[in-house]
């Protein structure tokens, strides 16, 4: 019989609750199916936050310690585990983090800026710098480091989901770093796709009126779940879940990739971007 990996408890505050979680409900004698009976969850989902890999709904940490008798522990706690996940990040950003390790397909529209999880380091670093001028170093450096942790998901050994983005010109051609660092940014972006990572889409600055003029989006979708979008401006963010609305936004994504250059034009432009960058041959 496999012996199951232990969970290290001393890798992060959701590890230990989880390992905690663990070990109380093999003291009950319980598995994880029995565990979350009489719950709206199922036994994947109570396995994975046994794993430190998802947050616990403060409703099935109820749950949890009415079945296990644990007087409290694992609500009170739970809220614990909520603030260690998104440190480093807005709590309005809270459900995407769980949501981007869980999806299928990641669709994003970014007309401003490179998206988060394509960031280098020093282009996560200016833009928040740029938003938190007066903030201490430690808090920058935080944000910084827990936004290049989200890359994770394009790690070799990980299920990668589908990632598609539809990039504005403009972030080609309107520098925000260093001709070098801009190159190094378009680099890195262009290595995802070459090791099919990512696909990435340009929308040309000369395509006149198109589809999502008016803000970002990021659409996700789920084998087990209903598909969500997220919409952020400069200090709140929004989750949607209403199918009505994930629709149109569905609608206005797919057009505005029909407005876009194919996926081999768009990388070609963005590693001539980077090599003019490199050669000092930067144009506007």
């Amino acid at each position: 019989m496999v012996r199951r990996k232990d969970i290290d408890g001393s890798e992060s505050v959701p590890c230990f609750y989880g390992k905690e979680l663990r070990w109380k409900r093999e003291e009950a004698g319980l598995t994880l199916q029995q565990l979350v009976e009489g719950s709206f969850y199922g036994q994947s989902h109570l396995s994975e936050i046994e794993r430190g890999e998802r947050r616990m709904p403060r409703d099935l940490a109820e749950h949890v310690d009415q079945v296990l008798q644990t007087d409290g522990f694992f609500e009170r706690r739970c809220e614990d585990v909520r603030k260690a996940r998104r440190k480093g990040h807005a709590s309005y950003f809270e459900k995407v983090l769980e949501a981007e390790k869980h999806a299928e397909a990641i669709e994003e529209w970014c007309p401003t800026l490179i998206p988060g999880l394509l960031q280098t380091k020093a282009y996560a670093h200016a833009v928040v710098r740029a938003t938190h001028p007066l903030e201490a170093q430690e808090k920058t450096d935080a944000k910084v480091n827990a936004r290049l942790e989200r890359a994770q998901l394009f790690d070799e050994d990980h299920a990668t989901p589908e990632y598609w983005a539809i990039l504005h010109e403009s972030l080609l051609r309107l520098a925000i770093l260093p001709p070098e660092q801009m190159a190094e940014q378009l680099d890195h972006i262009a290595a995802l796709a070459r090791r099919r990572r990512i696909t990435p889409q340009i929308l040309p600055w000369n395509c006149g009126a198109h589809p999502f003029m008016l803000g970002m989006a990021k659409l996700m979708s789920f084998p087990d779940a209903p598909p969500l979008v997220y919409t952020e401006s400069l200090h709140t963010g929004d989750t949607i879940d209403d199918p009505a609305l994930v629709k149109e936004y569905r609608k206005s994504y797919d057009r505005l990739r029909a407005a876009a250059l194919p996926p081999e034009a768009s990388l070609a432009m963005i590693e001539e971007a980077a090599e003019d960058y490199r050669n000092g041959k930067h144009r506007l």
